[in-house]
C-alpha cells in the first residue's frame, strides 16, 4: 500500500497512487476573471474554467469543499445544475453552459455526472481534459445500471425510494431517491453524521430511465482523462471504477472512501482537478 501526502501536509490517501496531484485550486464565477489568482500564484498563463457536474442524489453543493480549495488558487469553476433526466438531454444542458464560458475547460464529473460529462466532452476543442469521481466512464451501447452490476459489490437497490411521476410528457416515469435513514450508510459513510443527514434531506432523484439510457459518445477517447477511485464504494464497486479507468487510459488516484468523496475528501479530489488542469497549460 502506498500513501501520499497532499501540500498541506494534513491527509494521508490509503491506496495505490498511479498519479499524485500536486495542489488545491480555486473558485471565480467564470473565466471572465481567471486572471484574478491570488497573490503569489505562480501563472503558467490562462487558467482553465472547472466545470462540476453531480451525481444522483446530489445536488452543486456537494462540491463545496472543493470549491473552497479550487479557489486558493484562483480558478474559476462553475458547479453546474444536472437535471438528472438522462445522458443525452443533461449533456446537451451541459453544453449549453460551456458555450457561455470563456476560453479551455475541464469537466469533473462525480458519479452519474461522469456518464454526462462523457456525452458534452466529446467532439468539443473547448473541453481540453476530463476527470472523473467515482464516476462512469461509459463506452457507447452501455448503461450507468449495466456497468454497476459489470461486477458484485453495489448495495444501492435495496437502498433505493422509488416515487412515481407524470412526465411532462404525460407518460408514467420513476424517480429514484436513497432511502433517509439508509443514506449514511449507503452514500456517505465517511461523512459526519450531522452533514450526510442534510444530505439525505436536501437530495436529488434521478429518474430511473436515465440510468437505462445507452451512452453514445465517450469523450474519454479523445480526451486525457483522470480517475478518483473510491475502494469503500457502495454505489459503484471499485472494481467496476478500476475496469472503466483501465479501459480509458485514465491517470487513476485510489483512496478509501465512501461514493461521497467530494464531501469527505475535499483536498484529494482538488488536487487531482489541478493536476488535469495543469496538464491543460
Amino acid at each position: 500500500m502506498s500513501t501520499t501526502k497532499s501540500r498541506s501536509g494534513r491527509r494521508l490517501i490509503a491506496g495505490t497512487l498511479t498519479t499524485v496531484a500536486v495542489a488545491a485550486v480555486g473558485l471565480l464565477p467564470l473565466a471572465s476573471m481567471a486572471s484574478a489568482a491570488p497573490h503569489g500564484a505562480t501563472d503558467r498563463g490562462p487558467k482553465p474554467t472547472i466545470v462540476l457536474e453531480h451525481g444522483a442524489f446530489a445536488d452543486g453543493s456537494s462540491w463545496d469543499g472543493v470549491i473552497t480549495d479550487l479557489r486558493r488558487d484562483g480558478y474559476p469553476v462553475v458547479a453546474a445544475a444536472n437535471p438528472l433526466r438522462g445522458p443525452a438531454s443533461d449533456a446537451a444542458a451541459l453544453r449549453s453552459l460551456i458555450t457561455h464560458i470563456d476560453g479551455p475547460v475541464v469537466l469533473v464529473g462525480h458519479s452519474y455526472g461522469g456518464s454526462v460529462i462523457s456525452a458534452a466532452g466529446a467532439g468539443n476543442r473547448q473541453v481540453k481534459a476530463l476527470v472523473y469521481v467515482a464516476a462512469f466512464l461509459p463506452a457507447p451501447g452501455e448503461t450507468a445500471l449495466q456497468l454497476t452490476n459489470r461486477y458484485p459489490g453495489s448495495t444501492l437497490p435495496d437502498a433505493l425510494d422509488p416515487v412515481p411521476v407524470t412526465n411532462a410528457d404525460g407518460t408514467a416515469g420513476t424517480e429514484l431517491y436513497i432511502q433517509q435513514d439508509r443514506f449514511r450508510h449507503q452514500f456517505a459513510a465517511d461523512v459526519p453524521a450531522r452533514q450526510a443527514a442534510l444530505m439525505a434531506a436536501a437530495q436529488r432523484p434521478i429518474a430511473q430511465a436515465a440510468l437505462e439510457e445507452k451512452a453514445t459518445v465517450a469523450a474519454w477517447r479523445e480526451k486525457p482523462s483522470w480517475a478518483v477511485l473510491t475502494t469503500e464504494d457502495l454505489n459503484i464497486p471499485v472494481a467496476v471504477q478500476r475496469f472503466m479507468a483501465q479501459r480509458a487510459h485514465a491517470r487513476t488516484t485510489e483512496v478509501a472512501a465512501s461514493h461521497s468523496v467530494a464531501v469527505s475528501h475535499p483536498g484529494l479530489v482538488a488536487d487531482v482537478i489541478q493536476e488535469a488542469a495543469l496538464a491543460t497549460r
